[in-house]
Formats: C-alpha cells, structure tokens, sequence
C-alpha cells in the first residue's frame, strides 16, 4: 500500500514537474483560461491550440507550436495573428463551448468572432503557417460594409485596381496584364513596386491593360481563374484566360513578356479554335451552394481539397485530365470543391472531410464511396469505370 502511494506521488510529481517544464520553455505562446477566453480572444486573431499535458499527440505537437508561436508573436503588437493555447484539463468549460471533442484541436478564430475555424491538416510548421496565412487572407476589413462602387475604375498611373463588380465588365474586351495578389504575401510586396511602375510606362499604350486584383476582397474573381497561388499574373483576351506568366518578375522581363504577347494576338487573330480548345472546362468548381444541384445526376468523384496541400498540389495535374477523358460523357462529373473557401466550410464538415484531399464518390447525390487507392490516372479512371458499369446494371 505504501509502496503503492509513493508511485502515485512520484508520478504526480513528475507530471507537474513536465506540464511546467513545458509552460516556462514556451515563452511566446500565451495561455488563455476560463476567466481569459472571451474576453481576450475576440480582440485579435487568434490561432489556438485546445490540449491536455497526457496527449501524446500534444506533447509532439509542442515544438512545432512553440516556433509557430515565436514567429507571429514575437512582435506581437504588429503581428496579424496570435498563437495561444488553453489547457482543457484546467479550463474545461471554455473547450466544451468551443466542441472540443479529442486533442490536440486546433482553432482559428477571426477577430470579432466568437466561433473557431478548425484546422484539419497536417500538423507541420509549413501546413500551420499557409493555414494561417490562407484565414488572414479571407479576414473581414473595416470597408467590407462600405457601398460599392460598381463603375470600371480609372486607371492611376496606368494600373487599374479592379474588383468583384467591375472586373467582368473591365476584361470583357481587349488585351490585359492582370496580377492577382494577397497583401499579406512577402513575393506580392516585392512585386507592388516593380507592377506600378509597368503599369506607369504602359499609361500611354491603349493596346494594353495593366490591372491588380486583390483576392483577400474579391474572392470570386480569383475562384473563377482558380488563383492557386500568390502573386499569379495572367494573360486575359476578351474575357478568356490565354496564358499564365512564369518568368522572372523584373520590369524589362515583364515588358518582353506584353510585347510576345501582343505580337503573337495579331499574328493569331483568326485562330479562335486554339484558344476555345485550352479554355474547356474539364472539372467542374462547385461551392457549398451549388454541390447538391451540382451531383444529383449521374456519378461525381469529388475532390475536397486545399491549396496549401501539397498532396493536394500534386495530383492537381491528374484531376485535370481525369476530367479530359469524361468530358464527353454526360454521365460522369469530375469536381473539386476548396474546403478552405467560407462558402465551402459547412460543406465539407457535413461530408466528413477529415483531411486532404479527399475523393469521394456519389451517385445521384448519394455518397456511397470514399476513394483510398493509388492516385495515378488510369487507378483514378478504372474507379470510375468500375462504378459506371455497375451503375448501368442497376
């Protein structure tokens, strides 16, 4: 019995010796409580680990939780976002209010907002941070309530800023040189004053538009040209996407670049067709608004997916000629649907998207397949295959 008490002691101990070991090694990451929780949170951004000291898969995540929280709140008075944590076997009333249900749970929670968004990624320092910067990048502003000025914009110094209502009517007709861009993205700023300055010495070449788009406040316009990345610059002609700049982002590499593509829309003006067959849309976009509509008929394989993942990433490729080989086909649907996108969230939480990507089949708008094998094309396409043929039997 004695023997018994001494263990019971000297592993209390030792737990309370590693919890405060931990808590003093953590200098950057605050610790939020019952009494703290609402009242500091819904200040600021926060980015908020829901944990318990035993949790094996905690205490694996604390270094990486320790260096996210060094980079954004080391210089936390001018940082977009805080890291924080709350310990749920101390403070549980504050982890029942925010449903959680197993550790760790990480939470993004907007400032103002008292519901978190759940990360459901990989638990790496390079996931954490596009997560964060992905939530920052969606943040509501101050004018996001302002009226809307739905008039094209004129163009300051040559570079028109344009947004979710004059964008459409901007690019309809004509050339254009747009830059779709996040503020908050280090290569966007390096950009800003070499993409004014072009737009500067192009003020006086009416063959030409030079634009910006800001996709943290016109999220449509950049889900329609699946921005993936930051900054991207495209290519427009009336209206239709021609091709996406890869090249060194300098202003004379840049003006080579307008040039190239201002010779070859002359030389090609009457070769539509070309043009036609690189804009089909071989794997449909739907949103938590249209999914239901969108695979009622026939079988859709769906990829819930996130630009940050590099798995995601990799098989992009693939899903766009998967989609080639059934576009023909009235029958089979290839989507994908951005889990990170507001309008998509609840959707992927009602399909149990627990990571990414993450394929499922469905048939007339029932899922009745979840897709685990190899994901190469011809696996993908024989899944597919295999369903129809017993789709057709049924």
């Amino acid at each position: 019995m004695m023997l018994r008490m001494i263990l019971f002691i000297s592993t209390a101990l030792l737990l309370k010796f590693v919890v405060a070991d931990t808590d003093e090694n953590d200098a950057h990451t605050i610790q939020y409580t019952d009494s703290t929780f609402s009242t500091e949170v819904p200040k600021k951004n926060h980015f908020i680990m829901f944990f318990a000291p035993w949790c094996g898969h905690c205490r694996r995540l604390e270094p990486t939780w320790k260096n996210l929280a060094e980079k954004f709140n080391e210089n936390n008075d001018n940082s977009q976002v805080t890291i924080g944590k709350v310990d749920c076997t101390t403070d549980s009333s504050v982890c029942s209010q925010n449903d959680v249900t197993g550790y760790p749970t990480l939470k993004f929670f907007k400032e103002g907002e008292s519901t978190g968004i759940k990360f459901r990624g990989t638990r790496d320092l390079q996931s954490l941070t596009s997560f964060i910067n992905e939530q920052l990048g969606s943040a509501k502003t101050p004018n996001d309530d302002n009226e809307i000025n739905t008039s094209v914009p004129e163009p300051i110094n040559g570079l028109v800023e344009l947004t979710e209502d004059t964008f459409d009517d901007h690019v309809s007709s004509g050339l254009h040189f747009v830059k779709f861009y996040a503020p908050w993205c280090g290569h966007c700023q390096r950009l800003a004053p070499t993409w004014d300055e072009l737009g500067k010495s192009n003020s006086h070449d009416k063959l030409v538009n030079i634009a910006k788009v800001d996709c943290t406040q016109h999220q449509s316009v950049c889900e329609k040209f699946d921005i993936k990345g930051y900054p991207t610059l495209l290519w427009i002609e009336n209206g239709k996407k021609i091709d996406k700049y890869t090249g060194q982002r300098g202003t004379i590499e840049l003006k080579e670049y307008i040039n190239k593509m201002l010779k070859k829309s002359t030389e090609n003006i009457d070769d539509n067709s070309v043009i036609d067959d690189d804009s089909v849309q071989s794997v449909l976009t739907l949103t938590g608004e249209s999914f239901e509509h969108g695979i009622i008929k026939g079988i859709t394989l769906v990829k819930f997916f996130a630009p940050w993942c590099g798995h995601c990433k990799r098989l992009a490729s693939t899903w766009e000629e998967l989609g080639k080989k059934f576009i023909t086909n009235d029958n089979v649907h290839i989507v994908k649907i951005d889990c990170t996108l507001q309008v998509n969230k609840q959707l992927c939480d009602e399909q149990e998207v627990e990571g990414f990507p993450t394929l499922f089949l469905y048939k007339n708008g029932k899922k009745i397949s979840e897709y685990n094998g190899s994901r190469t094309l011809d696996d993908l396409y024989e899944f597919i295959i295999k369903h129809q043929q017993d789709h057709d039997e049924l």
